[in-house]
């Protein structure tokens, strides 16, 4: 690129000079005259043009006359767009410290044993030395020695922490020949006289009605199929539990939709058609197409469906009056998309949690194999499916759980090592069985415990058929029969030898 000189410096400042005076035209100024911008001016003095064009400049600036749009306008559509972007960014921000906050539970594996130290195995072995024959749990072995390593202190007295830990061990242990089923028995049956027969709201939720009390206990118990009102907790993960579309998609597909429900049907009495028209909101959200709409129709046997101006015709292979109406009702009940057994879904947001799904009806099988549920923590309240999907440990948890959950909601305080006890005896054999006559009570040794139960004529007909013998080892036999109980004191006979005394 060639430099500038002095000269066309002076040439470009001089045409700058002649716009502005055609643009201004100031009034009552004198015009001042100025020099050529080809004249040689003297060595350390400037230029007379840039004279002119600074006073001009200062006067009027060509900046303000030429573009005052772009100084005014421009910096607000700039801003609005930044404060845009500014708040799009603080959105983003937001829901990615939710989705941290709000992790959903991973699997983690079991972590790895790890090697004894040479101090902990040498207070271990101390310890079992100062127990003797008396039996401590490792558990409680294993926090002595935690606490000990931790204050170097507590080395010199244990010889007491032992011994006074096995004699708190001893307090907390049953009795032997103690009626622990029967204590359990009690301790439930007792606060259960108390419960109320009513059928309450779910907590939070009016739509959904959940049966709680007494008959809800009643329910775990006997092992029912099918409870009274079967309902389900699905919880979502990541950002579907975030974002309300993508919760209610997954609703979508879960809540039974019904051809009924979507459009209109029309049975044609003189021509033996039916039209099915297809309503556009409630289809948009629901989320399908009418191509859909026409595959599920598609299926009921001698029909045939066509599209035709936003419309189904549904033509019969044998057309007759009655072989119409049938079909008629049958398009009515049609399942259209959804998952058997789910009637309706409930949306909530709650408050550490976002969006979870609350469902009149249950299907953990189907339910579980849907993308964006979080499966760890998915539940429903029939047992049986449970134990179906998720095996035998699950179901006794469940036993457990929802036995607890509904003592504890009407203010009954009941031990849970108690609850546990039901509800190993009701899943001991792989199986849940019902506490009654036709599971747990049903396999009694004791004939006369079983008669005691229910159905006593029977019982003891077929008993005596069979030539069964009765040990009287329980505790309903015994008391029919009028001895005493094989428990507590009375499992135990004591016999004293009394030394004669010396001279005597």
């Amino acid at each position: 690129m060639p430099k500038e000189t002095s000269k066309t410096k002076d040439k470009k400042e001089g045409k700058k000079v002649k716009k502005i005076k055609k643009t201004e035209k100031p009034k009552n100024t004198p015009v001042k005259k100025t020099t050529p911008p080809n004249r040689v001016e003297k060595k350390g003095k400037k230029p007379a043009v840039e004279k002119v064009i600074k006073k001009s400049i200062e006067k009027k600036p060509a900046t303000k006359i030429e573009k005052p749009v772009e100084k005014k306008i421009l910096p607000k559509a700039i801003k609005k767009k930044e404060k845009k972007q500014k708040e799009k960014e603080k959105k983003k921000t937001k829901e990615e410290k939710k989705l941290k906050t709000l992790e959903s539970p991973k699997v983690v594996p079991p972590p790895k044993i790890k090697e004894e130290s040479k101090e902990r195995k040498k207070m271990r072995a101390d310890i079992k030395k100062l127990m003797g024959k008396n039996y401590l749990p490792r558990r409680i072995i294993t926090t002595i020695i935690d606490k000990v390593s931790e204050n170097k202190e507590l080395e010199s007295k244990l010889k007491d922490i032992v011994s006074r830990s096995f004699e708190y061990y001893k307090r907390n242990l049953i009795d032997p020949s103690e009626a622990c089923g029967i204590v359990g028995a009690q301790s439930i049956g007792e606060p259960g006289t108390q419960m109320t027969m009513r059928t309450f709201h779910y907590a939070g939720v009016a739509e959904i009605n959940v049966t709680l009390g007494l008959p809800r206990l009643i329910e775990i118990v006997d092992a029912r199929s099918v409870p009274s009102t079967p309902m389900m907790n699905i919880y979502l993960r990541d950002e579907y539990r975030l974002n309300p579309d993508l919760a209610k998609e997954v609703a979508n597909q879960i809540e039974i939709t019904k051809l009924n429900d979507v459009a209109d049907i029309v049975a044609d009495l003189t021509n033996l058609l039916i039209i099915i028209n297809p309503d556009s909101k409630t289809m948009e959200k629901k989320g399908f197409s009418i191509e859909e709409l026409l595959e599920s129709v598609k299926k009921i046997r001698g029909t045939d469906a066509k599209i035709d101006k936003g419309r189904i015709k549904v033509t019969l292979d044998d057309p007759s009056y009655k072989k119409l109406l049938d079909v008629n009702e049958t398009l009515k009940d049609l399942k259209v998309k959804g998952i058997d057994g789910i009637k309706r879904i409930i949306i909530r947001r709650e408050p550490d949690e976002g969006y979870v799904i609350y469902s009149e009806g249950s299907n953990l099988e189907k339910v579980l194999e849907i993308d964006g549920i979080d499966p760890y923590r998915t539940s429903t309240n029939d047992i049986q499916a449970v134990g179906r999907v998720l095996g035998i440990e699950a179901a006794r948890n469940m036993i457990i759980h929802e036995a607890n959950a509904t003592l504890s909601e009407q203010g009954l305080n009941v031990d849970l090592r108690h609850i546990m006890l039901v509800a190993d005896v009701m899943t001991s054999d792989g199986n849940i069985r019902a506490i009654g006559r036709h599971g747990v009570s049903a396999d009694k040794e004791s004939v006369l415990s079983r008669a005691a139960f229910e159905i006593t004529v029977s019982h003891l007909l077929q008993a005596s058929r069979r030539g069964e013998t009765d040990r009287l080892g329980g505790v309903a036999e015994n008391i029919i029969v009028g001895q005493p109980v094989n428990l507590g004191t009375g499992a135990v006979e004591l016999v004293m030898q009394r030394k004669k005394k010396k001279g005597k």
